[in-house]
C-alpha cells in the first residue's frame, strides 16, 4: 500500500454492499467511495422499506438529498443524477432476517458479483430494547456474516463496531478480538443463545399477560441494562455490539475480516465538508445546552481524556483497511480513536466553547444576545446525585405533600416533573462510562497501517486518518462548534 492512488485504484470496477448507509458514517463513505472513484461499479444500499421503490425515495431524501453530497453534485453538474442512477442501487431489506428478506434474483444477483461487504447497520441508542438491540447488532452480525460466506467473488468484510466494546475498562485497551462467551465481569460467562431465548421467554411472558406497548418497551429496556451490567457493559447497546463481535468472529472461518471501533465521532475535518454532522454525539450536549443556556450542570471530569474523531478520518482508515486487508484469510481489529496518539480533555472543549461564545455571542428568540453563565460540571455520579436531591428531588417531595394535601390537584404536575426527574437520573447513568472514562484505546494496529500508507495529502485524494495532524482547540473552534450550531441546535 504505497500511495492514496492505490487505494482508488482498488475500488475500480468493484461491487460493493453498503448496510447502514442512511446513518452518519454510512453517507460520508457512501460520498467519498463516489467522489474519488466514478469509476466504482454499483454500490448497493440495503435500506428497511417496504419495497425498492420506498428503498429508493429513502436514500433520495436521507442520503443523497444531503448536503454532504453538494460537491458530488457541482463535480458531475447536470450529469449528477445519471451518474447516481448508474452506481447507487438501493434495496429494500433488513440485516436481522436471513438473507436479509431478498428475494431470489436479487440474491443471485449479488451473491454472484458483491466484492466487498460494509456492514455498518446498528441500532445505536444506549437504552435501547433488548430485542431490537439484539436483532440488529447480534442476529445482524450473524446474517451478514453467513451472506458474505455465500458470495462467490467476496474479498472484504468490514464491519463496523466501537471501541466501547470495551465496557469500562481502565488503563490501555489494546486491539484485540473477544471471545466467545468472554465477559468485562470477572466469574461470569455468556451464552448469546441464552440470551436469545432469554428476549423470547420475556416477549411471551409480557404478551401472555396482556402487556401495554408502553409496559412492554420498557421492561425490554430495563432487561437490556440489567443484562448488559450483569455482565460488565454500561450499557445495551455495546454489550449488543460486544455480542455481534464475538458471533462474527466464531462464525467467519476464513472469511477476509476487518472489525474498525472508532470512538466518539464527531464532525467532518477537511472533506468534502468540514463541520457536517449528523446525530448528536456525547460532547455535543455539552455545547447546545451553553450556546442555548438551558444545560445548567453536565457530569464530566474536565480532566478527563475525551476520545473523539472526526468522521472522515474514520471513512478514510476503513477503505485503506478494506484496500489493504483485500483476500487476507485473517480478521483485523482497528481502534480508530485519538486518546493515545493526540489526547484532548474536556478543559480543551470548556475553554474552546467559552471563547467561542465571546467571540460568537449566542442569541435567543428576540434577537438579543444570550447572557453567558458558566455551566457546573461535576466529576462523580455521586456528587451530582447528592446536587440533583437538593435541588429538584426535595422540591417534588415537597409538591408530593402539597399534592396529597389538597387532594390531588397537583398531581399532573407531580407526574410530569417526577418523571422528568427519572429520566435525568437514567441519563447521567447512561452517560457516566463515557465522560468518566478512564481508558485509553491502543491503536498500534491502525498506527502500523497509517505507516505503511504513504501519504500524500497534497495530491487529489485524500486518506489522512492521522489525530496526531488535529489541533484540537481550532478544530472545535472553526469547525466542530459551528458545525453543532448549523446541523444539530
Amino acid at each position: 500500500m504505497d500511495a492514496p492512488g492505490s487505494i482508488v485504484r482498488y475500488f475500480r470496477g468493484k461491487n460493493i454492499l453498503i448496510t447502514g448507509s442512511t446513518g452518519f458514517l454510512g453517507k460520508v463513505l457512501v460520498e467519498k467511495i463516489l467522489r474519488v472513484q466514478p469509476g466504482v461499479k454499483k454500490i448497493f444500499l440495503l435500506v428497511r422499506a417496504t419495497d425498492d421503490g420506498s428503498a429508493k425515495r429513502r436514500i433520495q431524501t436521507e442520503v443523497i438529498g444531503k448536503e454532504i453530497f453538494q460537491v458530488l453534485k457541482e463535480k458531475h453538474g447536470n450529469k449528477f443524477n445519471q451518474f447516481i442512477e448508474n452506481k447507487l442501487y438501493p434495496l429494500a431489506g433488513d440485516i436481522m432476517y436471513e438473507n436479509f428478506g431478498l428475494h431470489n434474483v436479487q440474491l443471485k444477483e449479488l451473491t454472484d458479483d458483491v466484492d466487498i461487504i460494509v456492514n455498518g447497520a446498528a441500532t445505536t441508542k444506549y437504552y435501547e430494547r433488548y430485542d431490537v438491540a439484539f436483532d440488529t447488532n447480534v442476529l445482524g452480525a450473524k446474517y451478514v456474516c453467513a451472506f458474505a460466506k455465500k458470495c462467490a467473488k467476496l474479498k472484504m468484510l468490514l464491519h463496523v463496531s466501537t471501541a466501547y466494546v470495551a465496557g469500562e475498562q481502565e488503563g490501555l485497551i489494546p486491539e484485540k478480538s473477544f471471545l466467545v462467551g468472554e465477559t468485562q465481569r470477572e466469574g461470569t460467562h455468556l451464552d448469546i443463545e441464552s440470551e436469545l431465548n432469554l428476549i423470547k421467554d420475556t416477549l411471551i411472558e409480557l404478551n401472555t399477560n396482556s402487556s401495554s406497548e408502553n409496559t412492554e418497551r420498557g421492561a425490554m429496556k430495563e432487561l437490556g441494562l440489567k443484562r448488559a451490567r450483569q455482565f460488565g457493559w454500561p450499557n445495551t447497546y455495546v454489550f449488543t455490539k460486544a455480542m455481534g463481535e464475538m458471533v462474527l468472529g466464531h462464525l467467519r472461518d476464513d472469511l477476509p475480516v476487518v472489525i474498525v471501533r472508532p470512538s466518539i465521532i464527531t464532525s467532518l475535518l477537511k472533506e468534502p465538508l468540514p463541520g457536517w454532522m449528523e446525530g448528536i454525539r456525547t460532547i455535543d450536549p455539552v455545547i447546545i445546552g451553553y450556546a442555548k443556556q438551558d444545560l445548567k450542570f453536565f457530569l464530566v471530569d474536565p480532566n478527563t481524556i475525551m476520545d473523539v474523531i472526526p468522521g472522515d478520518m474514520v471513512v478514510n482508515a476503513m477503505m485503506v483497511a478494506m484496500a489493504a486487508h483485500s483476500e487476507e484469510q485473517a480478521q483485523t481489529i482497528y481502534h480508530v480513536t485519538s486518546s493515545l496518539r493526540n489526547p484532548a480533555s474536556y478543559t480543551i472543549l470548556q475553554e474552546t466553547a467559552h471563547r467561542y461564545f465571546v467571540d460568537n455571542p449566542p442569541r435567543g428568540k428576540n434577537g438579543e444576545p444570550i447572557r453567558l453563565s458558566k455551566m457546573r460540571f461535576f466529576s462523580t455520579v455521586a456528587w451530582l446525585r447528592a446536587y440533583m436531591v437538593i435541588k429538584y428531588k426535595l422540591p417534588l417531595e415537597m409538591l408530593h405533600l402539597v399534592n396529597i394535601v389538597l387532594c390531588g390537584v397537583f398531581s399532573r404536575l407531580y407526574d410530569e416533573h417526577s418523571r422528568k426527574y427519572i429520566l435525568a437520573v437514567k441519563l447521567i447513568e447512561l452517560y457516566a462510562p463515557y465522560t468518566l472514562f478512564k481508558g485509553c484505546f491502543d491503536n498500534m494496529n491502525l498506527e502500523r497501517l497509517r505507516m505503511a500508507t504513504e501519504q500524500n495529502n497534497n495530491g487529489e485524494h485524500y486518506f489522512d486518518f492521522d489525530p496526531k495532524k488535529i489541533d484540537w482547540d481550532d478544530y472545535f473552534y472553526r469547525v466542530h462548534i459551528p458545525g453543532v450550531l448549523k446541523y444539530l441546535a
